[in-house]
């Protein structure tokens, strides 16, 4: 290698800063007018003084000095390429980046001041690495791989000590806000599940027969409470109309897709087929044991032992499929006592599974036929009819936190529509002596009185698991959509969160989607 030249020799000192090869990292100051270029067998650089009419064995190129800087002429044809271009001579500026031969090496044509120390910046030894990933015609991955490298070794090697510290330090702390963060991702998901399933349990409790059951005692509070506390969800629609005129179009649009689900499942004994009935005595009266609960049996001949239960559904898209929860359709997994019944040698049967249409008189039959086996949603079907004509859109996207929802559905089953129904209803319903399950729901429907009531609320969280809201529903709203101010769901009601001041979950629309996916046409009753 050549001396680094005087001040008395030349105003500016330029070098070959070779950046691969046998020569990576070292210098070739260039001092005369004319220099060769030369690579050995072991392609190592090396550059030395020439005089006219002279050739040095191997030599790929030749420097001449002009203009403050140095002109390269290439002795092979196509055998040298500046910034990836092969050339035949061309005048050098500062950075340009030379490749000898089809294979390099690369080297870095440099100009210094003659005055001013030369050692590499650390911006430099960056510029070198890009400018190596820009220039070399390796393959890419292999190219990206060697720039990096390169790019580490001279960190550590061509950098101060207080740097390299400060590098250190900065990778450590971002190793542990990263651990930090990673671990309250997990955290926050956990909490997450941890409340969702215990959500479930809760919601398990809510489709209990006697949530569904009516005394004449209740009818009379009903009657009491009608106007005030009960009938405030009433209240709340008239309020919410007049507040927002968006809101109202929402609720009256979605109105008639938002249908009333009522069942009942009892149980069958396997091995015979035989269904678990009340026992009855001689005169047909049901036998009640000494704690007042009913006697059951698989030998009586009273009627089968009915699990009622009631919720919300509401058809979605142009196929018009019922979407519900998978705890609606499939209440028996919600049932304490299943486990030790199965034990038994019984299993859960759907016995009657039907829908009412908001201002229609008569009930509809509908079946399960898909549910979704990672999140409470389940699919149903029309079983002798198409059902509702309106359908409900899905959104395409989930809220933000802090947008306005509406929640649709059927709080509290037939007590919330009793609460609406009237004096006169309620007076009808006690002089007939009739409060029947099954019986409530047909005299509501003749009468034009099942409609769903609405909410509204703000979305407080969103996840891919759950939409956490605060608009207000209880038990029987379960499977009603939750919907935005442009009337698309966003959601399925499933759970509430008392102990988080009155908050919900919703099963996020994109679960719909997955459940729906491949569903070209709603699919025919099985043996049609």
């Amino acid at each position: 290698m050549n001396e680094l030249p005087s001040k008395r020799e030349q105003d500016s000192v330029a070098a070959l800063v070779h950046q691969t090869g046998p020569s990576e990292g070292m210098v070739s100051w260039l001092k005369v007018s004319t220099l060769d270029v030369s690579l050995n067998p072991g392609r190592l650089v090396r550059v030395g003084e020439t005089h006219p009419g002279e050739t040095r064995d191997g030599a790929i190129a030749r420097l001449h000095r002009a203009e403050g800087s140095y002109e390269i002429e290439s002795l092979d044809q196509g055998a040298v390429l500046v910034n990836k271009k092969a050339i035949t001579t061309q005048m050098l500026k500062h950075g340009d980046m030379i490749e000898f031969g089809d294979a390099g090496p690369l080297s870095r044509f440099q100009l210094y001041q003659r005055d001013k120390p030369v050692r590499a910046s650390i911006s430099d030894i960056i510029d070198d690495g890009f400018a190596y990933f820009r220039v070399s015609r390796r393959p890419v991955i292999e190219r990206l791989g060697r720039a990096v490298s390169g790019l580490a070794r001279r960190l550590i090697s061509k950098t101060t000590l207080l740097f390299r510290v400060g590098v250190i330090v900065a990778i450590t702390i971002l190793v542990i806000l990263t651990y930090q963060q990673n671990r309250l991702n997990v955290l926050l998901q956990q909490r997450i599940a941890q409340d969702a399933s215990r959500l479930e349990s809760v919601s398990r409790a809510l489709s209990r027969a006697r949530k569904e059951a009516l005394t004449p005692n209740d009818l009379k509070a009903l009657r009491r409470d009608i106007g005030n506390r009960i009938s405030s969800y009433a209240d709340r629609v008239k309020a919410l109309e007049h507040r927002s005129e968006a809101t109202a179009r929402v609720v009256t649009d979605s109105f008639p897709a938002v249908v009333f689900l009522q069942g009942a499942y009892g149980f069958r004994e396997i091995s015979s087929g035989r269904m678990l009935r009340h026992a009855i005595d001689e005169e047909g009266r049901p036998v009640i044991d000494p704690l007042g609960q009913p006697q059951l049996s698989l030998e009586g001949k009273g009627p089968v032992a009915e699990r009622p239960f009631t919720g919300t559904g509401f058809v979605a898209g142009e196929k018009r499929v019922l979407i519900t929860n998978r705890h609606v359709a499939l209440p028996w997994e919600n049932d304490a006592s299943v486990e030790s019944l199965i034990g038994q040698g019984l299993k859960p049967e759907m016995i009657k599974f039907i829908f009412y249409v908001p201002g229609a008189p008569e009930a509809g039959d509908v079946e399960l036929f898909r549910a979704s086996e990672n999140a409470d949603l389940a699919a149903l079907r029309f079983k002798n009819e198409d059902g509702p004509k309106k359908y409900l859109t899905l959104a395409t996207k989930p809220p933000t936190p802090g947008n306005e929802i509406i929640v649709m559905g059927y709080p509290t089953g037939l007590r919330s529509m009793l609460a609406q129904s009237g004096d006169a209803f309620i007076e009808e319903l006690q002089t007939s002596g009739d409060t029947e399950f099954w019986s409530v729901a047909a005299r509501l429907a003749k009468k034009r009185l099942i409609a769903p009531l609405a909410s509204r609320g703000i979305v407080g969280q969103t996840t891919p698991a759950a939409i956490v809201y605060d608009a207000e529903t209880t038990h029987g709203g379960s499977g009603g959509p939750v919907l935005d101010i442009n009337g698309e769901v966003v959601a399925v009601n499933a759970a509430i969160l008392p102990e988080y001041g009155g908050s919900n979950l919703g099963v996020p629309v994109s679960k719909v989607r997955e459940l729906l996916k491949g569903l070209e046409t709603l699919p025919s009753k099985p043996g049609k």
